[in-house]
């Protein structure tokens, strides 16, 4: 996988979890409308079917799982891509693909936050991304 591919992980984990972060917020004010069935328990113990607000409970707790799944995965990617940020020459570079890649900002964003025209912002980006690129094809051949 080539740096900026790698890179863009951070932004698209960062995303998704916004997504489903989203759609917790969603399953929790549904199962807020949800009513209970309040029926006789079948003292037999045949099946008892479970009410809808149990089952939508666990759907939550589910994805709220899933979720705090997801951010240990982005947690532990951010910090190697600080790491291989670090190791660029030039802070001017860094200070790049912090804002792209760990900050998520849009191309206009950092242009603006650094005080370059997008074209330069992306010329820069370019030369940051090959360095990037180099320094990981130097340490696999050691």
């Amino acid at each position: 996988m080539n740096s900026k591919a790698y890179l863009s992980k951070a932004i698209w984990l960062d995303q998704m979890i916004e997504n489903k972060l989203e759609q917790l917020q969603s399953l929790k004010s549904l199962s807020m409308k949800v009513t209970t069935n309040f029926t006789m328990d079948n003292v037999g113990g045949g099946g008892i079917e479970k009410s809808r607000m149990e089952s939508t409970i666990i759907k939550v707790l589910e994805l709220e799982d899933e979720i705090k799944d997801d951010i240990e995965c982005m947690v532990e990617i951010k910090i190697d891509i600080m790491k291989m940020i670090k190791k660029i020459s030039r802070l001017n570079d860094q200070f790049l693909l912090e804002l792209r890649y760990l900050s998520g900002k849009s191309w206009e964003d950092v242009a603006a936050t650094m005080g370059y025209d997008k074209r330069t912002v992306i010329r820069i980006h370019g030369k940051a991304i090959k360095e990037m690129d180099n320094l990981k094809e130097a340490t696999k051949c050691h």
